[in-house]
């Protein structure tokens, strides 16, 4: 479902009409127009919500001192996401965090409109948040070889998080948890959230997923340690994670969708609940880097 995509390049200055910010200039790709299908806002599990588009997570947590807002999507995502939060009846302005799992354009793109929308700190891990100040990924990332697609508008003033980080707000704790591999500065976010005398233990997955440019090797020994090992590090990162509650970035691999449909159908369950899903998420990714290994060593050997 992660597909390769294949950007085009970004729209240009004369292709932008005046009444789209640049931080909303619209990144074109195969998927961008699927992925970016307004979806109505639904509650995931107690302060926390879906605000996303249809094929690209944005979620928001809800603290009694201001609101959470993790990714952006892409740049013409920023103004569905913030509708979303309105018509959830929340303030853009009360958004107090925006949180990044990964520095790629269509996770990231939209962040640089909505800090400006309502002023929020953005915060990313150390290496994703020199890749939203500079609007680029690094040079190691896997994709960083199919330029523009990962090129997205520029994010000022980002905090850096390392690994176990959290941040206080309301009575909710985020905690950081290094996830790299899929980008060198991948994170991976969670909280606890209630729901009365039930309280849930929600993990906000970064991509597992082993794609890349053409030519990118994940098992190219010249890496020490390679990205192979350091993607198979945060699979099992996430597999240890306690967790009651998966959201991916992409929301078909967690099926959010669709469990969304069947809490409408059945309000008296809860079709998020699931404590064997990041099991699943890390076992699915690490089969899938054990097949990307065996097609490498199958390339090298003709």
């Amino acid at each position: 479902m992660l597909a390769l995509f294949a950007f085009a390049a970004l729209a240009s200055a004369g292709a932008t009409t005046t009444t789209t910010a640049p931080d909303e200039a619209p990144i074109h790709c195969d998927d961008c127009a699927d992925w970016n299908q307004p979806q109505a806002p639904f509650r995931i599990f107690g302060n926390t919500w879906y605000v996303g588009v249809q094929g690209l997570s944005s979620v928001l947590v809800v603290t009694r001192d201001g609101l959470i807002l993790f990714d952006g999507d892409l740049p013409q995502s920023a103004h569905l996401i913030a509708e979303n939060i309105r018509t959830l009846g929340f303030d853009i302005h009360s958004v107090r965090w925006i949180l990044n799992s990964h520095a790629h354009s269509d996770h990231t793109g939209g962040i640089a409109a909505l800090q400006r929308m309502s002023g929020a700190k953005v915060g990313a891990s150390m290496r994703g948040a020199q890749a939203l100040r500079a609007g680029d990924v690094p040079a190691d990332d896997p994709l960083a070889a199919d330029e523009p697609a990962t090129r997205f508008p520029p994010v000022a003033h980002v905090q850096a998080f390392r690994d176990g980080d959290t941040i206080a707000l309301g009575g909710v704790t985020i905690t950081a948890h290094a996830t790299p591999g899929h980008t060198p500065g991948g994170t991976t976010w969670t909280w606890r959230s209630c729901e009365g005398a039930r309280c849930a233990d929600i993990v906000y997955a970064d991509s597992l997923n082993a794609i890349s440019a053409a030519g990118f090797r994940y098992s190219d020994s010249s890496r020490s340690p390679t990205t192979a090992d350091i993607l198979r590090h945060s699979i099992a990162t996430v597999r240890a994670l306690p967790c009651d509650i998966l959201i991916s970035v992409h929301p078909g691999v967690s099926d959010v969708l669709d469990k969304a449909a069947a809490n409408a159908r059945d309000p008296s369950k809860n079709a998020f609940l699931d404590p064997g899903s990041c099991r699943a998420y890390a076992d699915y990714y690490e089969q899938s880097l054990d097949a990307r290994l065996l097609k490498e060593r199958g390339t090298a050997a003709h």
